[in-house]
């Protein structure tokens, strides 16, 4: 039986202490992005597109519209901000620098809230971690910021012409299995140190992305970096150099680089409730 009270598992109940620390988490990280040029902008809460952000399809939340073409509640934010400022909205602005701050939807009844921001037509990825390095300083916290380059586990699979899914998943049991060296000592990066150390060893097809992910790396003014050049995300779009902010079990932020309809663009997005977990710890 289910009580009139009762609100669907997964779904989010902000009062009292909770809904102020919200509040303030959101207007400190607003402020920091206005500063830094970012408008904002809100996005509907059902997408044409989500099917073009999310690995996982059945994550989605669908149904049909009136001309019964498949709709979902929103599940990402990016592919829409950047369609709807360059598509929808192209004649009545010409700005590049977006944030939002809204929920996004999963299957069955999951909902998350999220502080994102999107920079259009720009591509130095190392200006965003930047940016997020700052945000991290401002609310008072130095949780690991993970660095990585999609490409690189992608080539790996091609070099080595195994599956892609046992990067995916990080099956690194599988990869020690191969027995390569260079393999070995990819799997032991962890700073820009080692990363310099196995540039040298890996093949030729390699070192380009190697050589990316290290430059960006060192463009980034933060004390708690991990390079992980293995890891293989769960978002569809990105396409190069990308980030997420770990502590502990809880993932804090992602972002990276990414085209959308032939344009490259950068952006992120901070996990609000994952966030205030870790500022009540």
């Amino acid at each position: 039986m289910i009580f009139e009270h009762e609100i669907p598992k997964g779904s989010r109940l902000y009062f009292g202490k909770t809904a102020k620390a919200k509040r303030v988490l959101e207007n400190s990280v607003c402020q920091i992005l206005e500063r830094n040029g970012f408008e904002e902008i809100l996005t509907p809460n059902f997408s044409y597109s989500q099917h073009q952000s999310i690995e996982n399809n059945k994550k989605l939340i669908k149904f049909s519209d009136e001309e019964n073409e498949q709709v979902s509640l929103r599940a990402d934010s990016t592919l829409d901000v950047v369609r709807i400022i360059t598509k929808r909205l192209g004649r009545a602005t010409n700005h590049r620098k977006w944030f939002y701050i809204q929920p996004i939807f999963s299957y069955p009844s999951k909902e998350d809230y999220q502080i994102g921001c999107e920079w259009i037509e720009h591509n130095n990825i190392s200006d965003i971690m930047n940016l997020t390095a700052d945000i991290l300083r401002a609310i008072k916290i130095e949780p690991i910021l993970q660095i990585s380059n999609v490409n690189i586990p992608k080539l790996i699979s091609t070099e080595l012409n195994i599956s892609i899914d046992i990067l995916k998943n990080g099956e690194i049991s599988e990869l020690l299995k191969l027995n390569c060296e260079w393999l070995n000592s990819l799997l032991r990066v962890k700073d820009i140190k080692s990363l310099e150390k196995v540039i040298e060893v890996v093949p030729n097809t390699l070192k380009k992305e190697l050589e990316t992910l290290l430059e960006k790396a060192r463009e980034v003014s933060y004390s708690n970096i991990i390079i992980a050049p293995m890891y293989y995300g769960s978002l569809k779009y990105y396409n190069g150099v990308y980030y997420r902010v770990i502590d502990k079990n809880l993932v804090l932020c992602r972002g990276g680089m990414y085209e959308a309809d032939g344009i490259s663009s950068l952006g992120f997005a901070l996990y609000t409730d994952n966030l205030l977990k870790m500022l009540e710890g």
